[in-house]
């Protein structure tokens, strides 16, 4: 009897809906369905008086309710006059962006004879102060199937990249038609990646010792300004999975917006690290979109800190074409 009580009080709280509230945005429906599931997989992470029942009863009952009642609350969470209070978690970060990016990534279909545009733009400043901010813009070409020349810039310095030889890539790899050849399934991925190119083994499981070259290739990855559909958003999921990854919380963006970092901190016996210090995606604080990168570079005895994102993206057919 108590709980057809409730179930009827739920009832009239939906009726009395306030049917002149605007319609959610594509982006507040994404965060709703987002917390909804991460409130299915997680009950224990609600407080005690919502842990077990009502999230999902709403959802059950009236899923377009549900997720509006969800928005109200995510967007007081995270209202611009009050950022966002409550720690999240690594995964958390990086499913968020995986769904935000399958909601904004271009479809892109280019030629094997076409080029890959693209702008980056780097900040640089000396580590630990005392030196003026650099900023490059850096525009670059690259060959869709590889066959052409590119022509690339690397922090203001420009080169044309001849044709790779036969025998020759690098991993993980950067032509358009390797790359489309890559899983969109984040497990598959991520031992696609730890294979090197080789014939993926799925049966062989994930091992300590492969997880901290793994998360190397997909922080790599993520480094290729352009990627075939589904696969940027794959490499955030598969780089959920990877034990070590950390939030690094209270970070800012080469452009000063506020965002949440997240790392690869190795752990474990035998881990090696191939960077000094690993670099930090940084994932903006309530969107849970990618902003860019913060990294390191050594150079003339000096280290520098680095900020970067790609400020433009396309398909052109021809060096110094711009969109």
């Amino acid at each position: 009897m108590n709980e057809m009580n409730e179930l009827m009080r739920e009832l009239d709280l939906l009726r009395e809906w306030d049917a002149d509230t605007p319609p959610l945005t594509d982006q507040a429906r994404a965060r709703a369905r987002f917390r909804l599931h991460q409130a299915m997989l997680a009950p224990t992470t609600l407080a005690p008086a919502t842990v077990r029942r009502r999230p999902v009863l709403r959802m059950a009952m009236a899923g377009v309710a549900a997720a509006a009642v969800a928005t109200s609350v995510v967007v007081a969470e995270n209202n611009e006059s009050s950022p966002r209070t409550q720690p999240v978690s690594a995964t958390t970060v990086l499913h968020g962006a995986a769904i935000e990016e399958r909601r904004t990534e271009k479809r892109l279909t280019p030629r094997d004879d076409q080029f890959l545009y693209t702008k980056e733009i780097i900040k640089e400043i000396p580590a630990g102060g005392g030196g003026r901010t650099r900023t490059y813009v850096d525009e670059s070409w690259n060959s869709v199937d590889g066959s052409k020349k590119s022509y690339v810039s690397e922090l203001g310095r420009k080169q044309w990249v001849p044709v790779y030889g036969p025998g020759q890539g690098n991993w993980p790899p950067s032509k358009w038609t390797e790359l489309k050849l890559l899983p969109t399934d984040p497990r598959k991925l991520a031992i696609v990646l730890r294979d090197m190119g080789g014939k993926p083994d799925y049966s062989k499981p994930m091992k300590a010792g492969d997880w901290p070259m793994t998360q190397y290739f997909l922080s790599g990855l993520l480094r290729r300004p352009v990627l075939p559909n589904g696969l940027r958003s794959a490499a955030y999921e598969a780089l959920a999975t990877v034990p070590g990854i950390k939030v690094v919380p209270n970070q800012k963006d080469a452009d000063g917006r506020a965002g949440i970092g997240i790392r690869f901190v190795p752990i474990g016996p035998g881990t090696v690290r191939s960077h000094p210090r690993p670099p930090l995606l940084v994932f903006d604080a309530k969107t849970y979109r990618y902003l860019g990168m913060r990294d390191q570079r050594t150079a003339g005895g000096k280290t520098y800190e680095q900020w970067s994102y790609v400020a433009a993206s396309a398909v052109v057919d021809r060096v110094m074409q711009r969109p």
